[in-house]
């Protein structure tokens, strides 16, 4: 056993080498690109140093190690050269109308990376205060812009966020050249070639945000937390389909998505991700939901008269039925990612236990066969999303959910997910899985919490009543009427 993890330690080292070294090789043959373009379109040879010290620093720091990230992060540089040398040197706008801020805020938009949109600001500043003579003063204040325009922009979730962190960046550019060249100019002079463009320019980037967002999620296949928001809306086709055909799993989802949401938010993780994930990740079971326990009203499986093998494939065709039907709704390859992998290789285990009995094969055969296909969950939240929703399905099966039933199933469900290597292949913790556990504990609790059971009580109509009344009074009367034949007699 010794031996085996060493092995596997060795060579976990020689893939994180050779990975390094690729992405080194790669960021010296892009230095040596941009300084062959520099040379020919005149730039200066300073900006192919700054491109290979962001790269370089995205390869050892951010460990980003997919190729296609320096592609984009390179796209984007790009158009940030290329528009500051046309403003510079063919046009006569303002220099505070190059879109630095505007790319800044883009960046963080699509990786979700703070610092890499910190990295984007302060060397594209650079870049452009080089391509503008060497004019420091550029570079300071399209810097601290920069830096105010990813902090306003840091998980938005609205658009409106975004105006204002336009308006945020045009007031503080507009202090900082304050700072730097009040004394300098007259307040007319100022008002009208600085403090115009200056301000104007912070809003305008908001507005290049908003208009080239759907471009490049559709470039870079990235779902922003905007776009998220918009699937997250209850009239989207798939989950109108899904409350009509499946509600039972509609319902599931539902739970599934607030435990996934609260855990990842405890985590770090990306919450409303997780949360958006969770609602699509079983839309496989639309086509046959009748086959799904949750959509069985009547109680009556459609898999008792059907043989195991059988069973088996009606209940892993969810997850390749889900993806068709996704990529028919056309749904972004982030959220196709929860439909594949949110049971990652996990056991089928009441079926392989139903065939196992009477079998003569091989327990690890049968074991191999009764298995989902996979892959494992790639990212934090598909994992959580896998554990919610184990967690979930197995809270129904209890007769009497209480607190310690419900924590035992919790820890061992997570257990059990980590034993089986279902996380091997994310960034969780085990500290993680101790704080998902203890946030799925607590809302479980909440949802199986007990009722006071309250008396019942008797109402009786108006009839009932006039009718005891009635009684009552018959009864009245006719012992009078007694009463006065005993008197006369």
């Amino acid at each position: 056993m010794y031996n085996k993890l060493s092995k596997l330690t060795l060579n976990l080292c020689k893939m994180k080498n050779k990975s390094l070294i690729l992405n080194i090789i790669l960021s010296f043959l892009a230095t040596l690109l941009a300084f062959f373009v520099t040379w020919i379109s005149g730039f200066n040879l300073v900006i192919p140093i700054l491109l290979f010290s962001l790269f370089s620093f995205l390869s050892f720091y951010l460990k980003k190690h997919d190729q296609t990230f320096y592609l984009k992060v390179g796209l984007l540089l790009a158009i940030i050269i290329v528009s500051a040398k046309a403003i510079v040197s063919y046009s006569s706008l303002s220099y505070y109308f190059i879109p630095v801020v505007a790319i800044s805020m883009v960046t963080v938009i699509l990786f979700e990376d703070l610092v890499l949109g910190f990295a984007i600001a302060s060397v594209s500043s650079m870049l452009v205060g080089i391509i503008a003579n060497f004019n420091l003063t550029i570079s300071l204040i399209f810097f601290v812009g920069g830096i105010v325009g990813v902090l306003s922009v840091w998980r938005a979730r609205r658009r409106s966020q975004i105006i204002w962190a336009g308006v945020y960046v045009g007031v503080v550019q507009l202090f900082c050249f304050l700072l730097i060249f009040l004394k300098f100019f007259s307040l007319d002079q100022f008002l009208k070639n600085y403090a115009i463009p200056v301000l104007s320019g912070g809003i305008v980037s908001s507005f290049i945000v908003i208009g080239s967002l759907p471009i490049f999620e559709y470039l870079f296949k990235v779902t922003t937390n905007i776009s998220l928001l918009e699937l997250s809306d209850f009239n989207h086709p798939l989950l109108r389909k899904m409350i009509l055909e499946a509600p039972g799993t509609y319902q599931h989802s539902l739970l599934v998505g607030n435990l996934a949401e609260a855990a990842s938010e405890a985590v770090g993780a990306n919450s409303l991700l997780a949360r958006v994930g969770a609602y699509y990740h079983d839309i496989g079971k639309i086509e046959k939901a009748e086959y799904f326990s949750e959509n069985q009203i009547h109680f009556q499986s459609k898999h008792d008269k059907l043989q195991p093998t059988m069973s088996r494939l009606i209940i892993t065709n969810h997850i390749k039925e889900g993806e068709e039907l996704a990529k028919k709704y056309r749904l972004n390859p982030m959220i196709i990612d929860f439909i594949t992998q949110h049971h990652g290789t996990s056991m089928i285990y009441y079926f392989y236990r139903k065939a196992m009995q009477g079998s003569n094969e091989s327990s690890q055969s049968q074991e191999e066969v009764f298995r989902y296909p996979g892959p494992k969950p790639q990212r934090k939240e598909i994992a959580i999303v896998l554990l919610a929703d184990a967690v979930e399905a197995a809270s129904r099966t209890l007769s009497e959910p209480t607190a310690e039933r419900l924590e035992e199933i919790v820890k061992k469900i997570i257990n059990n997910k980590f034993i089986d290597g279902q996380l091997d292949e994310c960034d969780l913790t085990l500290k993680d899985l101790e704080i998902i556990g203890n946030v799925f504990l607590r809302i479980l609790s909440a949802i199986y919490h007990p009722r006071v059971r309250y008396p019942e009580e008797k109402y009786e109509t108006t009839n009932n009543k006039s009718a005891k009344q009635n009684s009552h009074t018959e009864q009245e009367d006719s012992g009078q009427d007694k009463k006065d034949s005993q008197t006369t007699e």
